[in-house]
């Protein structure tokens, strides 16, 4: 009898990295190890200006080599008979758009000792908010020249996405800028680390980050043309020559694991790893999408999903984070939406405001006490723009609000009033895929405050008027990426064969 098989996802995420070791024939969780970054506050570089959010690459290397060492360390512990040399295959999934500066051999600038410390040579972080005014501009000239490009972006640019954070590096820190022969997405840059490919003319760029981030397009070539990002800077048009020419599904590999990382980790040399995407597509996967179903992924921020056929007629939907052919399954449109802020939200309450104080359980004791009030019964009402809008505004601007206070208003009804105000915002991302023909018919919520907090998932299920089902998961984004890995491991033929067996 053959040797179980196994693939392993890599989930980066905002705040550590986790390494998941899947079963393929059934997509049992067999071992897990997370790691948290250790630079900056819990792992992300801040500034007095609350746009910026920077993360420091160091962090995906050792978050790549821990938790991969650490995970095999609890198979073998507690799988009988495991062995690495079951592993077949790897997936990495993380935050986007993240990109960071790289040199001329694919290494970031924040590897070199003279801008180790410079923010600009670091990852700039999905929820990096400082390219406002060059989103807007990029907006602007899209709108006169190019709207081709912005109509399957949702009519605007936001300032979370490559360009606009490019751009505001070459205004505000030129000497990075120059030092820069490429950007790279975190998506794209940690599978090339794993096998060898940073090297700029050997990276394979994901339609995922490149798609819904970057403006990416078969349609017209590709990345913008070099005409359009020359009218928003000659050296930004001079960038556009060393963008790579081509972007990738995920059913492809980008090469296998090298010596040096076969090493560092005791997995065997040569296993393929995936192309690599955003958390939120492969938690797509991860949770079974499919057409009808959309996916919410809900963290820190909340990533909404949905997929079309490829063969159907869709219509350029305004406010989304981009429709693109094949970013979350092969064969199909990709569409995603989302929320800026949701736990982040409750987080910045309960640790920020301390209503309950520093003590443990703040926002299951806050959580008990909102259940019992009837909706509406504190007056209360909030907006949920606490870090901008993303859709369907698209207005990093944006603030939230809290309107109603008395002096008998209480920190539970607060806490209720904003997870009301993030439930609603769920709705509206709804209503705006159903006023363009894509049907929500189920919706499937993924995360830790989709597992942690029925409160959550009984309000939303109570304000968009529909079943709230859980996915089985509570890694679905490391899942998916574990998924990936089987699928370029030749484990399955296709997505549609992995998912129905590992989901």
């Amino acid at each position: 009898m053959s040797a179980t098989k196994y693939t392993i996802g890599l989930d980066y995420g905002t705040n550590s990295v986790r390494a998941l070791i899947v079963n393929v024939a059934n997509g049992r969780e067999v071992a897990s190890a997370v790691w948290n970054y250790t630079h900056g506050t819990q792992g992300v570089i801040l500034s007095r200006d609350p746009n910026l959010a920077r993360q420091h690459p160091a962090d995906y290397v050792t978050g790549a080599e821990t938790t991969i060492k650490n995970a095999l360390a609890v198979a073998k512990r507690t799988v009988r008979g495991f062995s690495p040399d079951q592993i077949i295959g790897i997936g990495v999934d993380t935050t986007g758009s993240t990109p960071l500066p790289v040199d001329r051999h694919g290494h970031p600038l924040a590897f070199d000792r003279r801008l180790a410390k410079h923010p600009a040579a670091m990852a700039w972080l999905w929820k990096d908010h400082t390219g406002v005014t060059e989103a807007g501009e990029i907006t602007e000239l899209a709108r006169k020249i190019r709207p081709q490009y912005l109509a399957k972006c949702g009519g605007t640019y936001s300032s979370e996405w490559f360009f606009s954070k490019i751009l505001h590096c070459l205004r505000t820190s030129p000497e990075v800028f120059e030092a820069a022969y490429l950007w790279v997405e975190c998506a794209d840059w940690v599978p090339a680390m794993l096998t060898g490919t940073e090297e700029p003319d050997q990276l394979t760029v994901g339609v995922c980050a490149a798609g819904h981030k970057g403006m990416y397009n078969d349609a017209w070539g590709g990345y913008p043309d070099a005409e359009f990002l020359s009218q928003l800077d000659p050296k930004m048009g001079e960038l556009r020559s060393r963008l790579r020419p081509a972007a990738h599904t995920i059913d492809r590999a980008v090469g296998g694991l090298t010596l040096e990382w076969a090493v560092r980790t005791g997995l065997p040399e040569g296993l393929p790893v995936a192309v690599g995407a955003m958390d939120a597509h492969l938690g797509g996967v991860g949770s079974g999408i499919a057409p009808g179903t959309l996916v919410k992924i809900i963290g820190t921020s909340a990533c909404d999903m949905m997929v079309v056929p490829l063969g159907d007629k869709l219509a350029d939907i305004p406010g989304l984070c981009g429709i693109v052919p094949g970013s979350i399954l092969p064969g199909y449109y990709g569409l995603e939406a989302g929320q800026s802020a949701v736990g982040d939200i409750f987080n910045w309450f309960v640790n920020y405001i301390q209503p309950l104080g520093k003590k443990a359980g703040s926002h299951e004791a806050l959580s008990a006490t909102a259940a019992r009030l009837a909706p509406g019964e504190s007056g209360l009402l909030a907006l949920d723009w606490n870090n901008g809008n993303r859709t369907v505004l698209v207005d990093q601007r944006l603030t939230g609000l809290l309107l109603g206070q008395t002096l008998y208003t209480t920190p539970a009804e607060i806490y209720r009033a904003l997870i009301e105000a993030t439930a609603f915002g769920a709705l509206t991302i709804i209503n705006r895929f159903e006023e363009y023909g894509i049907k929500v018919e189920q919706i499937v919520n993924c995360g830790g405050i989709a597992e942690k907090n029925p409160l959550v998932m009984q309000i939303y299920a109570d304000v968009t008027g529909r079943p709230i089902k859980i996915s089985r998961s509570g890694q679905t984004c490391a899942l998916g990426a574990a998924i990936a890995g089987a699928v370029v491991a030749g484990g399955y033929a296709n997505y549609a064969d992995a998912q129905k067996a590992m989901t």
